[in-house]
């Protein structure tokens, strides 16, 4: 009995535990169906994201085995696909490409050590329970930067495309890059690259239907092959470049791929140039974290099921610590991949560890097979997965319904493309901060008047409403603090000067006041004298539970003019002076 008390206390921290002991036959051909699907999808895709972050293409997968493994042991979503993602790759080139690293082995050991100060930062937070991080950052900005990233990475894979070499991490470096290098693109490169990119769009526009249609295949087989797709374009450019000898024409391939299990041990850098990865591990952190998240209570939502997002910060911790122990890179939880996971039928995160044995198993016998793979077909797999996240319409969205949205999410988008997405995405979060700060430095105060016939009250502008002339009830629509505990305290004295000479009841209405820091404590301290200097009373009412305790650790309700009323009808009925009330209509 005590044994098994163990054990249900350890299911947080070791989910594993908790669906392991379920485990069944039905369970296992799931995952394993789903594990052989996910892996023929990941083998070039792992491949194309090393190379996006500038990264031997065997660094993908190596950052693409153990990850899986971690996470199936600490992660609490059924179906999520932890490995490189596009977003992050683009990031960690950025973060590697200023400590100016200029062999090959020195590179691969930075992109490691950013792997583990991002897994210890997010096993950091996990221990604090920081999962309500990914509640600071605006979706709308989120979709900004991730759209600004989609464009970035596709301009950035044109010069694969053309066989050229550009180098920029920003929109205008890449574009003005490109066009110097023009004269000297490889046609037969443009013509590998060209067929990889259409086939690959016809993959994801109309490959299922055309199976259904001329085949007669069911719908989800039809779909399963579409999403495998990129891997018969990967045989198929692979077969031409070794049947044609098609790098004796220029075109680039990905070369030798060594055979084997990925290196194991602690990555070794220059103590000196760690300082420099703190920055952009904690923004990889971050960034990670938010799309990981959003990913894996998309997903769960769809099976009524739940992830607990501080464990999942555990979770992708110990991802990024174990791919940096082997080899890898960053990584988090991909859409793509998770998607293909969802749909394939996986049953629980051991679909993530058949999966991490078939690469596995790839990096061991496989990789000799990957000579002659044209790296324009893996920039076309990249431009083809992230053109997905490029969704503009959010502009429209933003602009028909909130214009400081609207200019948050348009410099986001604006920085990332000019400064690059260190840039972006640091911009971005202040920028969802600041626009919160702005927002809540603003609040909406009402008057307000009792509803005839009821003991609601409502705005005066807005109802037609019961007033008194010797009383006056002002909603505060905000939490108080010191950021607009001026601005209220002038609201509330501005309308007490109106009618000074039949005024006699001030009452703030607090019903949507969840806090008042020291800042506005002082601030209705000050309404509070000026009041009783004019002969008007302040009163307060509905102050909520947490609020009142605190109130009553200062002095203010024992200097308090007025009084504390628990229902703002209670106030409105006792402190109006006679029945002669008046009637505003909006």
């Amino acid at each position: 009995m005590r044994l098994f008390t163990n054990q249900k206390k350890l299911f947080p921290l070791f989910p594993i535990l908790d669906w392991g002991s379920r485990y069944n036959r039905a369970n296992f051909m799931g995952d394993l169906t789903a594990a052989v699907i996910v892996t023929i999808m990941l083998i070039p895709q792992s491949l194309a994201y090393a190379l996006l972050a500038g990264l031997p293409a065997e660094v993908g997968l190596y950052a693409s085995i153990l990850p899986l493994v971690a996470y199936a042991v600490f992660g609490t979503s059924r179906v999520l696909a932890v490995g490189p993602v596009a977003v992050v790759s683009l990031m960690t080139a950025s973060a590697l490409a200023p400590l100016g690293l200029e062999s090959l082995p020195a590179y691969i050991a930075a992109a490691a050590v950013l792997a583990l100060i991002s897994g210890a930062i997010l096993l950091a937070m996990g221990a604090l329970r920081l999962g309500v991080v990914a509640n600071f950052l605006s979706h709308p900005v989120i979709a900004g930067f991730i759209a600004a990233s989609g464009l970035l990475i596709a301009a950035s894979q044109l010069k694969h495309i053309l066989g050229v070499s550009v180098h920029g991490h920003t929109l205008p470096e890449i574009l003005s890059g490109l066009v110097h290098h023009l004269p000297e693109m490889s046609f037969a490169t443009l013509l590998i690259g060209t067929l990889a990119l259409g086939f690959l769009v016809w993959v994801r526009k109309g490959m299922a239907q055309t199976l259904q249609n001329k085949l007669g295949l069911e719908p989800n087989l039809a779909k399963t092959i579409a999403r495998v797709g990129p891997i018969f374009a990967v045989i198929g450019t692979t077969v031409l470049a070794w049947a044609f000898n098609l790098p004796a024409f220029g075109v680039a391939v990905v070369g030798t791929v060594p055979t084997g299990l990925p290196p194991f041990g602690i990555p070794m850098l220059d103590w000196e140039l760690i300082p420099a990865l703190v920055g952009p591990a904690v923004l990889i952190s971050v960034i990670g974290y938010v799309e990981s998240v959003s990913v894996a209570q998309t997903l769960a939502s769809k099976r009524k099921q739940r992830i607990d997002p501080n464990q999942e910060l555990i979770a992708l911790g110990a991802s990024n610590v174990s791919s940096a122990l082997s080899g890898g890179y960053p990584v988090t939880g991909g859409f793509a991949r998770s998607v293909v996971n969802f749909d394939a039928g996986a049953e629980t995160p051991a679909a993530g560890a058949f999966t991490a044995i078939g690469l596995l198993v790839a990096a061991m016998f496989l990789t000799p097979m990957l000579f002659f793979l044209p790296k324009a077909t893996l920039a076309a797999t990249i431009i083809v997965a992230v053109l997905s996240l490029v969704d503009l319409s959010i502009l429209k969205r933003a602009w028909d319904y909130s214009k400081a949205d609207f200019a948050a999410v348009s410099a986001t988008i604006l920085l990332t493309l000019g400064a690059g997405v260190e840039v972006g995405v640091a911009s971005g979060v202040g920028l969802s901060l600041l626009l919160y700060v702005y927002k809540t430095s603003r609040p909406h105060v009402a008057e307000v008047g009792l509803v005839p016939g009821g003991q609601h009250f409502r705005n005066i502008k807005r109802h037609s409403v019961i007033v008194e002339p010797s009383l006056v009830t002002l909603r505060i629509d905000e939490s108080l603090y010191f950021a607009n505990a001026r601005r209220m305290e002038d609201l509330v004295l501005a309308r007490a000067h109106q009618n000074t000479g039949e005024l006699r009841h001030v009452i703030l209405m607090c019903s949507a006041v969840n806090e008042i820091d020291l800042s506005a404590l002082e601030s209705l301290e000050a309404i509070n004298q000026r009041l009783k200097d004019l002969g008007i009373q302040l009163h307060l009412s509905e102050v909520k539970g947490p609020v009142m305790d605190r109130l009553k650790r200062s002095h203010f309700l024992e200097e308090l003019t007025g009084r504390v009323f628990l229902s703002q009808y209670n106030a409105f009925k006792e402190l109006r002076q006679n029945d002669d009330v008046a009637e505003h209509v909006a």
